[in-house]
Parts: C-alpha cells; structure tokens; sequence
C-alpha cells in the first residue's frame, strides 16, 4: 500500500456528519494517513477544530475563504485572527485567495483579505493555502510585493495552462495542488502537467468537492485520493510507489511544522 497525503480536505463539513468516522478508517485502508484541513471562515473554526483535535493525523489550518467576503468582512476576519492568535496550533493559512467566479461585488475587499493573510502567513512563517478561481490577474497583483519573501504554500486546485502554471511556480516556496479534476475526460490538466516536475506537484482531493472518476458527481473524500495519484503514475510515467514518496515529501516541504508530527 502506499501512503499518501490529502493536503486538502474539508472532512469536518456537513456532507459528513453522517459517516465522518467512517470516511476517515476509509482513508486510512487506503493509505492516506495525513489529512490536512483548511478553514473556510469564521463560522467553521469549531467544527474543524473538534475533529482535529480529537484524531492523530488531522492538521488544522486557520484562514478566511474569498467567497466568505461580504460586507460583514472586518468583523468576522477579525474572529478568524483572534482564533489564530490563540493558543490552539495551526498547520497552514487557509484557504485563502481570490474567487470572482460568483460575483465580483467584494473583488477590492477579497484583495485586501488576502493581502492581511499573506501577512499573518509570513509573521507565524506558516504556508498559505491559496484558491483562485477567474481571478489570476489579481491574485498575481496580491502577490506581487511579496516575491522573493520567505512566503511558501500550495496553489490549490491548479487547472490553469502551462503559462499561469510558470507565473505561479515562479513562487519558489510554492507547490500545485492537483486534483480530482485530473481525472475528468474533458480535462487538459494532464497535458499541462507533464511541463510541470513532479517535485513541484502536491496531492489533494478538496473532499466533499471534485471527486475523482470514477466517483465524479458523488461526494468526495480522502480516501479517493489513490485515484488522483493512479492518474499521476501514468501521466508521469513513474511507479505509483514513487508518485506516493514524492508528493508526500513535497508537502512536508511546505508543512514545515507538521513534519516532527508524523
């Protein structure tokens, strides 16, 4: 069996009350034995906090979704900053990020969030979780001051060309997450991916979303992660046993604090 690791998972929502404990024995028969979960804004600390906290091999992180941003904003990021100043451990700073696929009411706001989050990830020298989605140019903007910093992360859920994946890994202290989405007929992931090294690349399934083929359409969990790693074996052309070390040693890169955990 090879052991794997989520880098991305949101096991303590809803989608799994029902069978939380189950998707996680799941996860472990299937060899993936480190679940790291990011936040998604200050109403969903507690519930991640109490799956954590309560199981090995679960790592929290602390940040304030893109799609969260409303008019409320200053309150509730100041609720999630409060949590991160407290005495509980975090693994990472997110997900944070930019997403104007929705509605671009908040598109100024959700730049100033991230940019106080690249802040707090460099102050605790935590990585960042990033998501963006229809937004590179300003994502690309955010970031901009802060190249050649000590900043490190995963972009989560890479889908972009070859080009945005060389603006992206420009950021040195960054990995690509990848996917379930590489699964997907339709997908040119694959193709893009095989200009990209694999010691660039992280695994992630984004559980309860994006679930892999040949489970696409149902929920998503960790343990479908053997999937998005089977596809990389044969885009990559090397050993599922090698795609797993890897990508597990890729996240530990950037799970710095993680690492004496295991």
């Amino acid at each position: 069996m090879v052991n794997l690791i989520d880098t991305h998972t949101h096991l303590f929502a809803e989608e799994f009350d029902e069978d939380r404990e189950l998707a996680l024995i799941r996860a472990t028969e299937a060899g993936v034995l480190r679940l790291f979960m990011p936040n998604i804004d200050d109403t969903s600390v507690e519930a991640m906090l109490a799956l954590c906290n309560t199981h090995d091999g679960c790592y929290p992180m602390i940040g304030f979704h893109p799609t969260s941003v409303d008019a409320d904003w200053k309150r509730r990021l100041a609720v999630v900053e409060q949590w991160l100043r407290s005495e509980q451990t975090f693994y990472g700073i997110g997900e944070v990020g930019m997403d104007l696929y929705w509605d671009k009411t908040y598109r100024n706001e959700q730049m100033l969030v991230l940019d106080e989050q690249i802040q707090w990830a460099l102050e605790y020298d935590l990585p960042l979780i990033v998501h963006c989605r229809e937004a590179y140019p300003e994502l690309l903007e955010v970031l901009k001051p802060y190249a050649g910093t000590s900043l490190t992360g995963i972009f989560h859920s890479f889908t972009g060309t070859t080009e945005d994946a060389a603006q992206l890994l420009a950021y040195e202290g960054f990995m690509l997450g990848v996917n379930g989405v590489v699964t997907f007929k339709k997908s040119t992931l694959p193709e893009v991916l095989k200009e990209i090294p694999l010691e660039r690349i992280v695994l992630e399934t984004d559980s309860p979303y994006l679930a892999p083929v040949p489970y696409r359409g149902k929920r998503n969990e960790s343990a479908y992660l053997v999937k998005v790693a089977e596809k990389l074996s044969e885009i990559y052309e090397r050993p599922l046993s090698e795609i797993g070390l890897t990508t597990s040693e890729n996240a530990l890169k950037v799970f710095k604090k993680a690492e004496g955990s295991f």
